[in-house]
């Protein structure tokens, strides 16, 4: 029954969405039907609301209905949709404020000389608005209402343009920041979480171990690592644009012929193309930047997307007028003071210790009412000038309101999709097809880009993400990250608004081209641009590095560096180790006897014993590593033999599993079965119970008798493996981080020295000071030795003297002496730095 209600589910939903219903009540209106439905049916029939649920039920449900809400849509962490309304009112204020239409006009005059120019440039002027705007439906309607009458003039072939015109309105759906990628994030972030469970789940069952190592679990994604990503394939897909409409012309010269300019190229023509073209590039430096540079969230860039829009429709709306750019280089000068303070001082009120400090933070504070009268001067213009900011808002909070209400709707579409067991049959659909992984994905990108034909891209990635993601990320032979997945299936759905005969930006287009463009000629003009992006989408799934390098740049070099998103990093590391200890063992070897002969006596104790123990370690490592690739090695010759048995008895306890299951469904049935049910129904399902277990216990005969011994002996080798495999890891960790810790202390050697002074002068201070005036003086103090190497216990004395200070009965007397002993301990330490031998040039304590 559960497989009706299934199929009932669908067929209301696509009953729903092809007779024109919104979206935003089709989807979740087709769940809460079905699932009333069900629950009606399973409460006349067996007296029980929750028993044609494949997964929990109503019954369920409403008894944790706050917390199921509370957990999807109330966490803190899931904020990335806040970024959403701010993009689109980026996105809508640079349309309305006609920067748009400057940057169509200009970049035809630019490039209208070349063959197939203008064509080029509505290409160029697309991915300019996809990485400011992002909204495809004010982009095509930009472009059509400014390039196609041109192009039309100038006797360009009436499909080339139409197509050119809607592929490059649709570039702001992978070029970030993108609507669909933010959205494309939030659906990874739990499906990540879900093929976690699964791989976890898979290896248990597949190893019988309870526990799986980190480096092979499913790595999460988010905005930022998504637009990252994103980057590099949707500059291909422009270029592949640009390559096609420039062999065409040159191939049919009459179907895209060269324009003549009358404008000179003179100083006064290109001051002007600068003038157009830096705005909406400074913008998309700094939104892009900021994130790319770790400066700011995704959240945050998307609020300073928004406040730069408003400073650029300020000024556009004012063009013409006196003070037309008065607010802006107002803004900027605020900007650049901020900016220089930044640079040079630490604008902090709490460390305010002299009055250059004070004058620093004053400045600062000036700076920041500046920007702020500068951002309200903008938006007062904005909101005078044809009321474009009441405008302006009023549609970002529709356009908002609509893909915050879709998203809810599918979430309770895939929920009731879950609930009937749809996802347990997707997932044994996939898992049956030959070929693993590609054909799996393959065939779910062939799912997508079909649907890309009839639905919209929000409908799209809610509905099919959270159901096929997780299938795919969980199959171990995969070997992909959650970005790559993401932007693959980005770049899939940027087809759907070319596809007829729903393609949106067809009909975007079609509402503002003149009646000499036939329709069926805007058809025929995005064909060649729909293969081009299946071009593109073989080529990044070919070439994934072009979506991994950025994120993984950015990640593996920050301080905060996550795990490898590659499952198998740790073992191509050690793959790569093997390698140069064929190639260089020797000059390794020798590099060691070189450090190991290092004057260490001048060295603290403490710090000398840990150095001499690293470089052990890492003479022991070379020998660990040995024995774990034997290790490594015997297990692999085992696993020949072991492995046609394990795969025979793992096959057989799924199977199993699987009987066990469905035994206690039909004695759960059992137990809620109809009293007034007929004694033969209720002697069925006793007989059926029997069956099912007479064929567990056959098929549990059916397991090889030499398993258990093939099992204890193979858990030997890989036991052994495993640990000669960690003692090594720790041996090197050892080593480098004894290595890393000598030079650390070393380098850090002229900032101790720097802070002789400041630390002398403190003892004084608080001898003569009032105690709450030393406590910001001590903490700063004590932060500084803080981040240096080696000087861990000078910082503690100082704050223990700061404690001392902050008491409800302040104590100089003891912070005096947790002074003097933080002195005295400055005093041991220098005399000993300075003794140390530095590190010869060309030698590496990291080898």
């Amino acid at each position: 029954m559960e497989f009706v209600f299934l199929a009932l589910l669908v067929l209301l939903m696509a009953l729903a969405l092809g007779s024109g219903f919104p979206v935003a009540f089709a989807l979740p209106g087709s769940a809460v039907v079905t699932i009333c439905l069900a629950a009606i049916t399973g409460y006349l029939l067996e007296g029980n609301v929750d028993v044609y649920f494949a997964q929990g039920g109503p019954g369920q449900w409403l008894s944790a209905g706050v917390t199921n809400l509370r957990g999807v849509y109330w966490e803190v962490e899931r904020d990335t949709l806040i970024a959403i309304p701010l993009f689109i009112f980026m996105g809508i204020m640079l349309q309305r404020s006609r920067i748009a239409e400057d940057l169509l006009v200009t970049m035809a005059q630019l490039f209208g000389s070349v063959p197939g120019g203008l064509g080029i440039s509505v290409v160029f002027v697309g991915a300019l608005l996809a990485a400011t705007t992002g909204i495809v439906g004010a982009t095509v309607v930009a472009m059509g209402l400014i390039s196609l009458p041109v192009m039309l003039r100038n006797n360009y072939s009436h499909s080339l343009a139409t197509g050119t015109i809607a592929a490059s309105g649709t570039l702001g759906q992978i070029i970030p920041p993108s609507i669909v990628l933010i959205i494309l994030a939030d659906q990874l972030a739990s499906a990540t979480d879900q093929a976690s469970s699964a791989r976890k789940a898979l290896y248990k069952v597949t190893t019988g171990e309870l526990s799986m190592p980190t480096e092979f679990d499913v790595s999460s994604t988010s905005a930022g690592e998504m637009f990252l990503g994103a980057f590099v394939p949707g500059l291909v897909l422009v270029g592949l644009y640009m390559a096609f409409i420039l062999g065409y012309a040159l191939l049919r010269p009459h179907h895209a012929p060269a324009i003549h300019n009358d404008e000179p190229f003179d100083a006064k023509f290109f001051l002007k193309v600068l003038l157009i073209l830096i705005p909406p590039l400074g913008l998309i430096i700094l939104v892009l930047g900021s994130i790319i540079a770790g400066i700011a969230t995704v959240n945050q860039a998307g609020a300073i997307g928004a406040t730069g829009a408003l400073f650029m429709g300020g000024y556009r709306l004012m063009e013409g007028k006196k003070g037309t750019y008065y607010p802006a280089l107002l803004a900027f000068a605020a900007l650049a003071i901020i900016g220089v303070l930044l640079a040079n001082f630490q604008v902090n009120v709490k460390n305010i210790k002299s009055s250059t400090d004070g004058v620093v933070v004053a400045l600062a504070v000036f700076a920041v009412i500046l920007l702020l009268v500068a951002l309200c001067w903008s938006g007062w213009r904005t909101y005078k000038i044809d009321n474009t900011l009441q405008s302006v808002m009023v549609e970002t909070a529709k356009t908002s309101s609509l893909v915050f209400i879709i998203l809810l709707g599918a979430a309770m579409l895939t929920a009731a999709f879950r609930a009937f067991g749809g996802e347990d049959l997707v997932r044994e659909f996939l898992n049956s097809l030959p070929g693993g992984f590609w054909m799996q994905f393959i065939i779910v990108m062939g799912v997508i880009f079909l649907m890309g034909f009839f639905l919209d891209f929000i409908e799209i990635a809610v509905v099919v993400v959270p159901i096929t993601a997780p299938i795919l990320l969980a199959d171990p032979s995969a070997n992909v990250t959650a970005v790559w997945l993401g932007v693959m299936i980005g770049l899939n759905i940027q087809t759907s608004f070319l596809t007829p005969p729903f393609g949106f930006a067809l009909f975007y287009l079609r509402g503002v081209a003149p009646a000499i463009v036939k329709t069926i000629e805007m058809y025929k003009g995005v064909v060649a641009f729909i293969i081009l992006q299946l071009v593109a989408l073989g080529i990044v799934a070919v070439y994934p590095g072009l979506v991994n390098y950025l994120p993984n740049r950015v990640s593996l070099t920050s301080d905060t560096a996550p795990p490898p998103r590659n499952p198998q990093l740790q073992f191509c590391v050690e793959e790569y180790v093997v390698e140069q200890l064929a190639e260089d063992g020797a000059a390794i070897q020798s590099g060691l006897a070189n450090v190991r002969a290092l004057d260490l006596s001048a060295l603290p104790k403490k710090l000398a014993s840990n150095t001499s123990k690293g470089f052990d370690s890492v003479e022991n490592a070379i020998g660990l590593f040995d024995k774990a690739r034997e290790a490594g090695q015997a297990m692999t010759v085992g696993a020949v033999e072991y492995r046609p048995v394990h795969t025979t008895t793992r096959i057989i306890e799924r199977q199993v599993r699987g009987i066990h299951k469905e035994i206690k469904e039909l004695e759960t049935n059992l137990r809620y079965f109809p009293e007034n049910a007929e004694a033969s129904q209720r002697a069925a399902l006793e007989q059926l119970i029997v069956e099912l277990k007479t064929e567990s216990e056959q098929l549990l005969q059916g397991i090889p008798e030499q398993w258990p011994d093939a099992y204890a002996k193979f858990s030997i080798l890989r036991k052994a493996a495993n640990k000669a495999r960690m003692l090594y890891r720790r041996a090197a960790d050892k080593g480098y981080g004894s290595a890393t810790k000598l030079l650390d202390t070393l380098h850090g050697t002229t900032a101790f020295n720097a802070l002789e002074s400041d630390l002398t002068v403190m003892r004084e201070q608080v001898e003569v000071n009032e105690p709450a005036d030393m406590l910001v003086p001590l903490k700063t103090l004590s932060g500084q030795f803080r981040s240096i190497e080696g000087a861990s216990k000078i910082k503690s004395h100082l704050s223990k003297a700061r404690r001392a200070l902050k008491s409800k009965k302040p104590r100089k007397e003891k912070a005096l002496k947790e002074v003097d002993k933080a002195i005295k301990l400055y005093e041991e330490q220098k005399v000993w730095r300075a003794k140390a031998t530095p590190v010869p040039h060309g030698y590496d304590l990291s080898v």
